[in-house]
């Protein structure tokens, strides 16, 4: 939300934000995120599945003599679901297999019936990746072949009827298949599943990644209906995913602390304390509220200065009309000073020498990029005046290129340009509209949201399917780093741990209510 808080004195949460840790599954249930495993079809060898914490990674061992014709026969990991998902993960079979036509991937069936009909998005041995189904109980399965093979990201999709299949290889966008008019009935089993295609061997695959999601729905209506939120740390060189935190309170857009130790996101919505900015401890999992009173509204475009030691706020607080403005709060405590006498003005990053803050500013109905001194003593400088929106402006580590993203070639794309506006120059030019780049405090690797073509330029919405890219700032073609559903609030400010090894974001769905 372009609405958000941190505290001096450490407070303790209210009852409603300490509920807010993830849930106890993650280390007391062996199934993880699931509720239950069975054998379909009574095959010959028994299948198994095991959770591990550590990595939040599952390892399931199916056998049977395969998924096809009129009945099935393999080893599912599962959870009921009433409504529309969204299921995916990262998977890979353990070992060379004994047939070609070993499968595994997602499965979606109403009952755990050998000839239910079912929807399945499977990826097998020999690299056919498809969307397999069967319409009704006892019939023969039917396929859809996606123009893809040997994918390791599995995302299976439901719509009321329609079943959506996508697929891909880690670092690349999705390719998609589509079945339409497949009633498989209000509540379904829907999960992970291991067919051998042999009776007589038991074959293996494990699953990283595994998110089950609950999407808006049809009727949601923007900044007054929220789904909660995920707190994710990717390490952007290995692709490690791991979800640390879990509320039913949305909030958004997390900082990375300068030595190591906390995330600053601020809470949205509109629940009790949204507008307030936590801190969030990586070592205890522990949150706290910061104390930036009076200003308590603070949005999703906050920024730690170079050094650490402050904090830069975009706050819409009705004291001062409810347009965002920007301050400047010591982290170790004190009072927020307004730096901005203009409105509305969006943060969205420091200069390294600490003098100047970067901004988006809306003035006379048009958004530009703007600079302005840090001590609030001078007047905004416009660095931007092309068409279209000008926003995100992040300066690099050597402080000698700001780099923004721009629709004014009609898609939103990364430009950069130097300090003083000069020199105004496209780093992107794809078909994704590229949103908040952010660079490596290294200063070697820029990653930003992507948003598919669909959406309009101009607009970074919530509860969106979109990637997070990683490129070279040197140059080259960008990386998928994380397949996402989120948007608004997932990555607006930047979010690199101080070793350039990892990110932060937000994820979204009602799975966290």
């Amino acid at each position: 939300m372009k609405t958000k808080t941190c505290r001096h004195k450490i407070i303790v949460m209210t009852s409603l934000i300490a509920a807010a840790i993830l849930p106890a599954w993650s280390q007391e249930n062996p199934l993880g995120e699931f509720a239950g495993q069975t054998d379909i079809g009574s095959p010959q060898l028994s299948g198994a599945a095991d959770y591990a914490t550590a990595d939040q990674s599952y390892t399931i061992a199916g056998a049977g003599t395969n998924m096809w014709f009129g009945s099935d026969q393999c080893h599912f990991v599962w959870k009921k679901f009433a409504g529309d998902f969204i299921l995916r993960t990262r998977m890979e079979f353990v070992g060379k297999g004994a047939v070609a036509h070993r499968k595994a991937g997602w499965l979606v069936r109403p009952s755990l019936d050998a000839d239910a009909p079912y929807a399945d998005g499977a990826e097998h041995g020999s690299g056919l990746t498809s969307l397999q189904f069967r319409r009704t109980k006892g019939a023969n399965t039917e396929e859809i072949t996606l123009a893809i093979t040997n994918a390791d990201v599995l995302q299976l999709e439901r719509k009321g009827s329609t079943y959506i299949f996508s697929a891909a290889h880690y670092g690349e966008p999705f390719v998609s298949a589509e079945l339409s008019d497949l009633d498989l009935g209000a509540e379904v089993y829907a999960g992970l599943f291991v067919c051998s295609h042999n009776a007589a061997v038991v074959e293996k695959a494990v699953f990283r990644d595994v998110r089950l999601i609950r999407p808006a729905r049809e009727n949601l209506v923007p900044y007054r209906d929220y789904l909660g939120s995920v707190l994710e740390i990717l390490d952007v060189h290995s692709g490690r995913l791991e979800k640390i935190h879990a509320s039913a309170q949305p909030f958004e857009a997390p900082n990375w602390t300068t030595d190591g130790t906390a995330l600053i996101y601020n809470l949205s919505g509109r629940a009790e304390g949204w507008g307030r900015l936590c801190r969030f401890e990586l070592a205890t999992r522990k949150t706290s509220l910061l104390a930036t009173e009076p200003i308590n509204r603070s949005n999703n475009d906050h920024v730690l200065s170079f050094d650490g030691t402050m904090l830069g706020i975009s706050d819409a607080n009705p004291g001062h009309g409810g347009q965002s403005r920007i301050f400047t709060w010591p982290l170790h405590g004190g009072t927020p000073k307004p730096i901005t006498p203009l409105t509305p003005s969006y943060l969205h990053g420091w200069s390294p020498d600490g003098k100047f803050l970067v901004f988006t500013g809306g003035r006379t109905n048009k958004f530009d990029i703007y600079k302005i001194l840090a001590d609030g003593s001078g007047v905004e400088i416009r660095l931007t005046d092309a068409a279209g929106l000008n926003d995100g402006p992040e300066y690099t580590p050597d402080g000698k290129y700001i780099y923004f993203n721009s629709s004014r070639t009609g898609k939103m794309q990364i430009w950069r340009m130097q300090p003083d506006g000069s020199g105004q120059e496209p780093v992107t030019d794809d078909e994704f509209n590229n949103w908040f780049p952010h660079i490596s405090p290294d200063g070697k690797w820029i990653v930003f949201i992507s948003f598919p073509a669909a959406i309009k330029p101009t607009e970074h919405p919530y509860y969106q399917r979109c990637y997070l890219r990683l490129l070279p700032i040197a140059g080259g073609q960008p990386k998928v780093i994380a397949y996402v559903y989120g948007g608004q609030g997932t990555m607006n400010v930047p979010s690199w741990s101080p070793d350039s090894q990892r990110i932060a974001f937000v994820s979204n769905s009602g799975m966290a209510e």
